[in-house]
């Protein structure tokens, strides 16, 4: 079974930021997850999300004392991971497309070495940019470099096998500081197991990273919205249509937030699937 680790309350638009990575992961079939946060964040995310029954998960608790890099997660969760296959999204990151959850099932699917997927950008030298040879094929990536050797970057969505955890400890910190994410994905990369998958157009990432690119991905989450009547990263509607929750549990959820658009928007749900997903 596949088990999540997810970085990252900050507010975007009508909900917590959190519940949109949290919703990729739901879609991505993954009911185990971690959420690896500032011990003094950490409280906060609990007394919203507890232990994660009322939406049929089990969430385990992970504090990062100090920033000291993505694939420093693999390390804090180690014995959460239990020598599983994983998958961490970014706590800042949001993915939204009809055609994702088949994507991520891809990504599920490959159970040796590392999967990453590939999008394309204008300002690429903000993340970690793919570099490909003659053929097209990946050779490398590189952290935020001053020139950028093409548009691709590596979004913050990593699958990896149970030697996740082992190979980041091989990893020595950068000029930053930090165990980066990406000396981890060249070690798959270098051994050839790595899969680069291509997101489509059809998908929207998101990158709520900076204030700007913050207040860029709330306003496409209110027109999205607003224009289509369906909520963006809602984890309760991902439950309820998975069948990790039943409608019973669903209306209780909605009359806790009654008098919410988004309270609303769970108890139309209730009465009608077909109004969401």
């Amino acid at each position: 079974m596949t088990r999540a680790v997810s970085k990252q309350l900050l507010p975007l638009y009508d909900k917590p930021m959190i519940y949109y990575p949290l919703t990729v992961l739901m879609q991505a079939g993954v009911r185990e997850i971690a959420i690896v946060t500032t011990p003094q964040d950490q409280a906060l995310f609990q007394r919203l999300l507890g232990d994660g029954s009322d939406l049929g998960l089990r969430l385990t608790w992970i504090a990062q004392p100090s920033p000291d890099g993505l694939a420093q997660a693999y390390v804090l969760a180690e014995d959460f991971l239990g020598g599983a296959s994983s998958v961490m999204i970014l706590g800042d990151n949001i993915f939204f497309g009809d055609s994702l959850p088949r994507l991520l099932a891809a990504a599920d699917a490959k159970r040796d070495g590392g999967t990453v997927f590939s999008y394309r950008v204008a300002d690429p030298q903000r993340y970690g940019v793919l570099t490909f040879d003659e053929e097209g094929l990946p050779i490398a990536i590189e952290e935020k470099p001053a020139r950028a050797t093409s548009n691709q970057v590596v979004p913050g969505l990593y699958y990896f096998d149970g030697r996740a955890p082992r190979l980041a400890r091989s990893i020595r910190p950068s000029v930053r500081g930090e165990l980066e994410i990406t000396d981890l994905i060249n070690q798959y990369l270098g051994e050839g197991t790595l899969s680069v998958l291509p997101m489509s157009g059809e998908i929207a990432w998101l990158d709520g990273g900076t204030q700007d690119s913050l207040i860029e991905a709330g306003e496409f989450v209110r027109a999205l919205e607003n224009r289509q009547g369906r909520k963006v990263g809602c984890p309760e509607e991902v439950a309820f249509s998975r069948g990790y929750i039943d409608r019973a549990r669903l209306l209780k959820l909605a009359h806790a937030m009654e008098g919410s658009s988004y309270g609303a928007y769970l108890a139309a749900l209730a009465r009608d699937p077909r109004d969401g997903i």
